[in-house]
């Protein structure tokens, strides 16, 4: 589904790509099952202009933006970022129909990891070989 995030259409969850970790149901949002950084963009975008000085430095004010990071919990790997208002919940980036997924992979008669294994670089095929081999994906 991205880089870091599949599903398991045997299971219909969310799996991080790096380290398996179930991550949810695959029918609704991933990112409950995430641990989540709420970050001041002060911290990302510097102040270009001094703050002592100007009430507007072109760095995001706090009290109108927030930065999420959405990280696996089982590996520590940022799977997404995302600009809301404080206090906003996180939004809803994707929305799947799980079983025509399914009928679509079933119907082709290949495995969808096998034709789209792109993730965490070199190490993605070592690691879809050991996750398959545990049984952790098909």
């Amino acid at each position: 589904m991205t880089e870091y995030l599949l599903i398991d259409l045997d299971t219909e969850r969310w799996v991080c790509r790096v380290c398996a970790h179930d991550l949810g149901d695959a029918h609704g949002n991933y990112k409950p099952g995430t641990l989540v950084y709420d970050r001041d963009p002060r911290e990302i975008h510097q102040p270009i202009l001094d703050p002592a000085r100007y009430e507007f430095t072109f760095s995001p004010d706090p009290s109108y933006c927030r930065i999420l990071e959405f990280y696996c919990p089982g590996c520590a790997t940022q799977l997404e970022t995302e600009y809301v208002p404080p206090g906003h919940p996180p939004t809803v980036d994707m929305v799947w129909d799980v079983a025509a997924l399914r009928r679509q992979w079933s119907e082709r008669g290949t495995d969808p990891e096998e034709v789209f294994n792109y993730g965490p670089g070199e190490d993605a095929e070592k690691h879809t070989a050991h996750h398959r081999a545990s049984g952790h994906i098909r």
